[in-house]
């Protein structure tokens, strides 16, 4: 059963990602980022640029090269030709196909309210689907 875990109110989606594909990197776990095009676009700018002295190696599904395979992280935009790896982090609006082939889902939402009517209808399909669901709210404490 694909356990899927949702982390919610994130303030900067894309570095929020960017920090938790490195922790899992530096763990020895290897990803797979779906989302479109657009969106996986900016997502490689900031894995180059989010930290000036660490680099997360990663690459495109379909390049050309042989590394792109080799490296823990691999960006795509349909799971169709990805190959499976411990986790799946999706950036999409929608659940994507295949999902259910992988152990682990991270869904990464902001706090934008659009969003957040997306995350609900994924959360939803997952929970039809039978996964296990898992909720991070990031939102800032306030003391009492």
């Amino acid at each position: 059963m694909t356990s899927v875990a949702f982390h919610f109110n994130v303030n900067d989606r894309l570095h929020y990602t960017c920090r938790l594909v490195r922790k899992a990197v530096a763990a020895g776990t290897s990803l797979v980022v779906n989302g479109p095009g657009a969106i996986l676009e900016r997502f490689d700018r900031e894995l180059w640029t989010f930290s000036a002295t660490e680099f997360v190696p990663h690459g495109h599904v379909g390049d050309a090269t042989s590394l792109a395979h080799r490296s823990p992280v691999l960006l795509c935009e349909s799971l169709d030709d990805a190959p499976v790896r411990d986790v799946l982090i999706n950036l999409s609006e929608n659940v994507p196909t295949g999902f259910e082939a992988f152990d682990r889902v991270i869904e990464v939402v902001s706090e934008d309210p659009v969003e957040r009517g997306h995350a609900r209808l994924r959360w939803k399909h997952y929970s039809k689907a039978g996964s296990e669901l898992i909720h991070h709210d990031l939102s800032p404490r306030t003391p009492s």
